[in-house]
């Protein structure tokens, strides 16, 4: 199975990644997330006074329990509300569209009752890709290798 590079936006080098614990719920929940896109990994970063890029290599591991969102679908944004609202799955790595600010807020106000599902679809059409690839155990993290951090 062929290495694929993947990139953490932050303003530390992370050599060896943990899953981050705690209560601010992620889209897919607790774990380490890094994305394939370069620059979504830049932009990540420039919120940071000393940003940098982590890289990695990713080799996929056919023996875990992966879940990939193709695309965005009922079934991506019910796992993303259950996952925010602190619903544990069991996968060992989820991969698929993440959910800026703007869309979190459309998230909010359909959790809230504010806004239909119709109305949600209608307005969270994304203008740009987006990918996100959350690695949520210990298992999932052998899977990846620190190459390089490089400054921005």
């Amino acid at each position: 199975m062929e290495s694929v590079k993947i990139y953490y936006g932050s303003n530390v080098k992370i050599e060896t990644p943990m899953i981050i614990k705690g209560k601010y719920a992620k889209d897919f929940g607790e774990g380490f997330y890094c994305t394939i896109l370069e620059k979504q990994a830049i932009k990540w970063a420039s919120k940071y006074e000393t940003p940098v890029l982590n890289v990695y290599e990713y080799t996929p591991n056919n023996n875990l329990k992966i879940k990939e969102f193709e695309d965005m679908s009922e079934e991506w944004l019910d796992f993303i509300i259950d996952s925010r609202n602190g619903k544990k799955h069991d996968y060992d790595i989820v991969i698929g569209a993440f959910v800026d600010d703007q869309i979190y807020n459309y998230i909010t106000d359909l959790i809230n009752g504010a806004i239909t599902r119709e109305a949600f679809w209608e307005l969270a059409k994304f203008k740009y890709p987006t990918h996100q690839i959350a690695f949520c155990t210990k298992e999932a993290l052998n899977t990846i290798k620190f190459k390089e951090v490089i400054n921005l």
